[in-house]
C-alpha cells in the first residue's frame, strides 16, 4: 500500500513538473504583453506620464517617465520572447517596486492592516510575474531555452578527448 501510493504520488509530482514550462510560457506572454502595452501608453502619452510622476513626487519626472516607459516596453517584449529573461526581469522588478513605493505607498504601509488592498493594487500581479520568471526561469519555451541548447551543443562538439589529443 505504501509504494502504490508512493508511485501515485511519484506520478503526480512528473506530471506537475510538465506543467512548469507552460505554466511559466502563459506567464511570460500575457505579462509580457501586459508590460508592454503598459509602457507602449506611457510612453505614447509622456505628457501625461510627466504629469503623474510629478504628482507623485518623484524626481526628474519626464526622464523617470521615459525610462519607465521604455523598461517596460522593451521588457514587455522581451519578457514575450524569453530572451535575457533572468536580466531583463530585475529592472521590471525594480519598476513595480517603485511604483507600489510611489503610487500605492499607502497600500505598501497599510499591508497588514489591509492586505487585500496591498495584493489589488495595479503593481502586485507584475511584480508577481516578474518574480516567478526571475526565481524559475523562462522555461523551455524560449529564446533563452534554444540559446542554452546550442551552447551546450557548441560545447560538447568542442571538447577535445584527451586521448585523441596528439602532441606535435
Amino acid at each position: 500500500m505504501k509504494t502504490k501510493l508512493a508511485r501515485i504520488y511519484q506520478m503526480y509530482l512528473n506530471l506537475l513538473a510538465k506543467l512548469q514550462s507552460p505554466l511559466l510560457l502563459i506567464l511570460r506572454l500575457y505579462w509580457g504583453w501586459q508590460f508592454f502595452i503598459t509602457g507602449k501608453a506611457h510612453l505614447m502619452n509622456l505628457d501625461q506620464t510627466t504629469s503623474f510622476f510629478q504628482g507623485l513626487n518623484i524626481p526628474m519626472p519626464k526622464l523617470n517617465a521615459l525610462l519607465a516607459g521604455s523598461t517596460e516596453c522593451v521588457g514587455g517584449l522581451l519578457l514575450l520572447l524569453g530572451l535575457g529573461s533572468r536580466v531583463i526581469t530585475v529592472p521590471l522588478v525594480s519598476t513595480m517596486v517603485i511604483a507600489y513605493l510611489t503610487a500605492d505607498r499607502d497600500k505598501v504601509t497599510g499591508i497588514f492592516q489591509n492586505p487585500d488592498a496591498f495584493v489589488t493594487a495595479t503593481p502586485f500581479l507584475f511584480l508577481l510575474a516578474v518574480l516567478i520568471v526571475l526565481i524559475f526561469g523562462p522555461g523551455k519555451f524560449s529564446v533563452d531555452a534554444v540559446i542554452g541548447k546550442i551552447r551546450r551543443r557548441r560545447e560538447t562538439e568542442t571538447v577535445v578527448p584527451d586521448a585523441e589529443m596528439s602532441v606535435s
